[in-house]
């Protein structure tokens, strides 16, 4: 429910549409692809984000300062126009979530980028919506046909675009961006069943949690705060708190709540040849057919699954 306080973020709970207005902003047929957009668009970027931080920061530190920093702001400004603190049970949930998502999720994907190319870690992130449609099936919400259809092409597509790759990398690396592929998406599947914060307090609370977990693993692991870190690395950090972490996590919990798990979970097709167009623009990375092939076949694969979703296919909040 809007609280009449609260700031005008995306809300992550259905909030009531007037009829005279289907199109008012906070109508989901609005936000929805407003939200995706900025899910394809930021966390795309965020890979070569992650790559810049890590010339300067070790990997569960970043991911440790970087949602601390974010959630703590977030939390801190939500409390001060007046929005109420989360409950006991929506803090355990939240710190349920924030471990699988940000702990694991994330923080492991920070982890494999020190040692595999961006290759295996498009490959094994792309994985996700298939674990996600596996647990979600394990609660009776299998994906449609045509939504299987859909995953099974972008999933290829990614397959497609990583052909003309360097695939060489560590065992280790390749295991841990499985496994974040899996918290990540156990996570997004199990957070939909649960008592959740209300709208932008549960992207503060569950980056607090998230954060405290990544901090953990960085203090057992022995990671030190960089002395003298690159000003692109802490340029770095900055975006991956404010778009990464704010903006673009908020309109995640926002896709999750009010679309099926096909579609919320499409941006992982997608942040792959986004990383590629990135890649090209600031890293001088180069574009072959392969990669023109893959993002061709994943952005039809996408395709696929957003008419399955205009066909009626969205879920209730």
């Amino acid at each position: 429910m809007r609280r009449p306080h609260a700031i005008p973020l995306m809300s992550d709970t259905p909030a009531p549409v007037a009829a005279a207005t289907p199109r008012s902003l906070s109508d989901p047929r609005f936000l929805i692809p407003l939200a995706l957009l900025a899910l394809y668009v930021i966390w795309g970027s965020t890979y070569l984000g992650i790559r810049f931080a890590l010339e300067s920061w070790p990997p569960f530190l970043l991911a440790g300062v970087r949602f601390l920093a974010a959630g703590v702001a977030l939390y801190g400004f939500l409390r001060w126009r007046g929005m109420a603190p989360p409950t006991r049970l929506q803090w355990r949930n939240a710190a349920i979530t924030g471990l699988l998502l940000l702990g694991l999720g994330n923080g492991l994907v920070c982890f494999a980028e020190q040692r595999v190319s961006s290759g295996i870690a498009a490959v094994a992130v792309a994985s996700m919506p298939l674990f996600a449609a596996l647990f979600s099936g394990m609660y009776g919400e299998w994906p449609h046909r045509r939504e299987s259809i859909g995953l099974a092409i972008g999933f290829a597509g990614v397959i497609v675009l990583n052909l003309g790759s360097s695939l060489a990398g560590s065992s280790t690396g390749a295991v841990a961006l499985l496994v974040a592929a899996a918290a990540w998406a156990f996570g997004s599947v199990w957070s939909r069943r649960q008592v959740m914060p209300p709208g932008p307090m549960n992207t503060a609370a569950q980056m607090i949690c998230g954060s405290i977990a990544l901090l953990g693993f960085a203090l057992l692991s022995g990671e030190r705060l960089p002395l003298h870190p690159s000003l692109r690395s802490t340029l770095a950090i900055l975006y991956l708190a404010v778009f990464g972490s704010i903006i673009a996590f908020s309109a995640y919990l926002y896709v999750l709540r009010h679309a099926r798990p096909a579609l919320a979970t499409s941006y992982a097709y997608v942040n792959p040849p986004v990383a590629v167009l990135f890649g090209v623009l600031l890293a001088g990375e180069h574009v072959g057919p392969f990669d023109l092939a893959g993002m061709a076949i994943i952005l039809a694969g996408v395709a696929v699954i957003t008419l399955a979703k205009s066909k009626g296919n969205t879920a209730k909040p």
